[in-house]
């Protein structure tokens, strides 16, 4: 394996290609209803700089997800504050969103930052962040977007 010395060692950054233009991938990551079917429900989210919304986590003991959106360029980037506060260890970690058209589709890119890795849990959570997305969630947006 090679090294990446452009990656963040502290962040996840995942890409996925979706067979998709822009502007149906961004209904995915900004309609309630269909960001609901993959990701989590959000309430009060618009994509409009400034918004504060949360995620609801109904089968977690941590039950809600603390957001602010930070910037909302449409068909191109969404990037959102993401906060545990009821967490035993609070988190205050950034998730970006980064389209970009690829012949009739969409490279979409995930980078989600604001990891210590210096810290040992903050290290495991950064992993099991990353595996989540990885596993569980990109595939469901993957599966959404294609229905």
């Amino acid at each position: 394996m090679i090294a990446d010395t452009q990656l963040n060692p502290a962040a996840v950054e995942l890409g996925t290609f979706l067979p998709q233009p822009p502007d149906v991938v961004w209904r995915a990551l900004t309609e309630p209803d269909l960001l609901q079917q993959w990701l989590l429900r959000p309430t009060g989210f618009a994509t409009t700089v400034g918004t504060r919304f949360r995620f609801t986590t109904p089968d977690s003991s941590i039950d809600e997800i603390i957001c602010q959106v930070l910037a909302a360029h449409p068909r191109k980037q969404l990037t959102y504050t993401w906060t545990y506060p009821r967490a035993d260890y609070p988190t205050h970690w950034t998730v970006d969103w980064t389209l970009q058209p690829q012949g009739r589709g969409t490279r979409l890119l995930l980078t989600q930052t604001g990891f210590d890795i210096e810290d040992r849990r903050q290290r495991m959570a950064r992993n099991a962040v990353e595996r989540s997305w990885k596993r569980l969630v990109l595939p469901r947006l993957g599966a959404v977007m294609h229905h």
